[in-house]
Formats: structure tokens, sequence, C-alpha cells
């Protein structure tokens, strides 16, 4: 017999689905690697110099502020963070999905990702990202006038979304869910029967996941150009990886059927009991990928098609084995959560949509400090976290945004 969840479950509003401590504290990690992500991002040693506002290619979308100080480490933090963090993201924002769907219905559940996830999209796009971008509008030489400001960003080719644009994809493969519960209706209590093994042979999820992104991103990957984003107005997404999140995504739901807690989730299962390793697999396939990655802009590259191939099978690989390394870390011991894990868990989403905004203008303000570009890195994302969490807290004191938060 397992061990009782209750002891690693904390309570939820009346109507909302219980949160669980494990995914719950999996959860604000993955926040705080992106607050991360995005202060270290102004130092990192490859960061592009700045340019005019408008000039092509617009890449100060991924880097609001550049500082001349830079820290060589921040480059391997954010190369082997990008190798799964949003891909973790997804999986664990779909965990949920099927609990929610037999709890609500397709309409209610619908209706509650419109007003959780749409609302937000639209804020985050409306008002925070053209605020958080002003920084790069002040670094590249434009004047400090809000009307002039405004003019540059309405020529735009494109509206920059910020770290917004999972949310409008989030919403769009909840749509994709909540099809194939009605058009299926026997698929994802199929899934949940079939995921309980997993508790006992984690492995087989591992392989299945792998083959499934293998062939949602290899393929892609072959026939795009490196890096590759897609923009239509505010709705933007990594091309390449769009499969690939959509496998992640549906692999949380199908993990997530079996009921959160138990199946792949179960803290008592084999992924928690052998974490350690779980911990040995991403060492070669994360040293796999940054080979293939150094290689591929070395001076004589192997031709595309096997830099493809090869990079794309050692990316779905590295992602997989750091994912389910991160999972098995927090089944084995987040167990309990207490008033600082609550609310950092509590307040999570509100610091993800709003973090961004902090993360360029202390950027921005640190650029005449000479501490240094690791000091300036962990102080931006310290204020950052700080800041964010203290906000969320504030607007979650607001009757409809704190129904959203």
């Amino acid at each position: 017999m397992h061990a009782p969840l209750k002891s690693l479950e904390t309570p939820a509003q009346a109507g909302s689905v219980v949160r669980n401590a494990p995914v719950g504290a999996m959860r604000a990690f993955l926040t705080l690697l992106v607050v991360a992500h995005h202060a270290v991002l102004t130092y990192h040693p490859y960061a592009p110099p700045t340019k005019a506002f408008g000039a092509p290619p617009i890449l100060w979308t991924a880097f609001p502020v550049v500082d001349p100080q830079r820290f060589a480490g921040f480059g391997l933090f954010t190369l082997v963070n990008d190798i799964f963090f949003m891909s973790a993201m997804f999986l664990v924002s779909g965990l949920f999905v099927a609990e929610s769907l037999k709890a609500k219905g397709t309409g209610g559940f619908l209706k509650g990702r419109a007003l959780r996830l749409g609302v937000p999209f639209v804020i985050g796009t409306g008002l925070l990202a053209p605020l958080a971008y002003y920084p790069a509008w002040l670094q590249s030489g434009g004047t400090p006038s809000l009307g002039a400001y405004v003019q540059a960003w309405t020529h735009l080719p494109f509206w920059p979304s910020g770290p917004a644009w999972f949310l409008w994809v989030l919403l769009a493969f909840g749509a994709v869910a909540a099809a194939l519960d009605a058009l299926f209706p026997r698929l994802i209590p199929a899934l949940g029967r079939w995921m309980q093994g997993a508790a006992r042979r984690p492995g087989r999820a591992f392989l299945l996941l792998i083959a499934a992104s293998a062939l949602a991103y290899v393929p892609l990957n072959m026939v795009l150009s490196f890096g590759h984003w897609t923009t239509e107005g505010p709705f933007t997404v990594q091309t390449g990886r769009i499969g690939h999140y959509l496998v992640y995504f549906l692999a949380g739901l199908a993990f997530g059927a079996a009921g959160v807690g138990q199946g792949l989730t179960d803290p008592q299962g084999a992924l928690a009991r052998r974490w350690w390793a779980w911990q040995i697999l991403p060492v070669p396939a994360v040293i796999a990928a940054i080979a293939v990655f150094i290689v591929a802009f070395s001076p004589n590259p192997p031709p595309k098609p096997v830099l493809d191939v090869v990079g794309g099978l050692a990316f779905v690989v590295a992602c997989a084995s750091l994912t389910f390394a991160v999972t098995a870390v927090f089944l084995r011991f987040a167990r309990k959560t207490g008033p600082v894990g609550r609310s950092l868990q509590a307040n999570a989403y509100g610091m993800y949509l709003t973090h961004y905004v902090f993360t360029a203008w202390l950027g921005w303000l640190l650029l005449p400090q000479t501490w240094g570009g690791l000091a300036k890195g962990l102080v931006v994302t310290a204020a950052a976290i700080a800041l964010s969490w203290l906000l969320t807290l504030a607007l979650r004191r607001l009757p409809l945004l704190g129904r959203i938060l």
C-alpha cells in the first residue's frame, strides 16, 4: 500500500483542483528559473551589440538591455536552461488538465482557460511588454519620449509580447485537449489506466516521451533555420519547438490522467525512490547537446542535415532527461509546503507575468555600476524575484485579478 497522499497536498479553494506539494514546488522552481534566465541575459557573454530600435534582426526582444560587463558562466546556464525549462513548464501545465476537464466539462474548462490565460495574455502583450521593452528603446538611442516610443513601437513589423507568448500557446493547447476529450471521450481515462503502471516503470514513459518529441522536433528542425520564430502580431512562438511543446503538454495530460500523485507522479513510486539514478542520465545527454551546439558554430561545421538530426536527437534526450531528473527530485523531497513555499507557489503565476518588467528595468538602472557581470546578474535576479513576488501579492488582493492569479 502507498502512503496516503494527503500529507503531500495543500488545501485549495472550493471548486478548484487540490494542489500537490511536489508538483507545486516544481512549478515554482521553474518560474524562478524563468526569472533568472531573463535576468542574466543582460550579462550573457554573447549578447548582441545594441543598434537602431527597428533595425533587423530585432534581437532586443530577447535581450532588452545589454551590459558591457559580462559573465561567461551565464552563457552555460542559459544554454542548459533553454534545453528544458519551457518544455517542463508545458508538461507541468498539462498535469491538472484531465482533472479539470472531468470536473468542469469542456465548456467550463475552456471558459476558465480563457479567463486565466486569455486575459493575462492581453494585459501582458498590451501593457507589460511595452513597459518592459522601454529600456531597449532608450539603449538603442531613442529619446525619452513616450510619444516617440509609441510611434516606433507601432511601426515595428510585429508586436513583441515578451514571456506572454507562453500563455496563448498554452491556451491553444488547452483547446486541443478539450477537442480530444470531446471527440474521443474514452481517450483520457484510457491514458490514466495505462499511466498507472508508470509508478513502477517510469523508464517506459521516459522512452515514449523521447520518441514522441523526436518525431515532433527533428523533422521540423531540419526544414527551419536555427532558432526560427514565427510572429503574427502579438502571437509569437519558436517555430521548430511548437510540436515538441505540444508533446510535453500532452505528456503532462497523460501523466495527470492517472491522478496527480499517482502513476508517474506517485511520490512513493520508482521515479521518486530512484531519484539519484535519474540525476546521472542528464550529464552525458547535456554534454552531447552542448558539444553539438559548439560544433555547429565552429569554423568548419558538418553538413546541415547531419547537424539537424544529431543535434535534434541530442536536444530531445537532454530535455527529457533533465525534466525527469528535476521531477524525481521534487517527488522525493518536496513532501510538505511551509508558509514561504505556499506563498511562492500561490504567486508563481503572477511572478511569471510581471517579472520581465523588473529584469529589464533593473538591468537598465544598473548599467552605470561597475560591479561586474556576475554580481549584477545575481542582484537583478534576486531583486526581480522579490519585486514580482510583492507585486503579485498586492495584485491578488484585487477581486478580479485575485481570481485570475
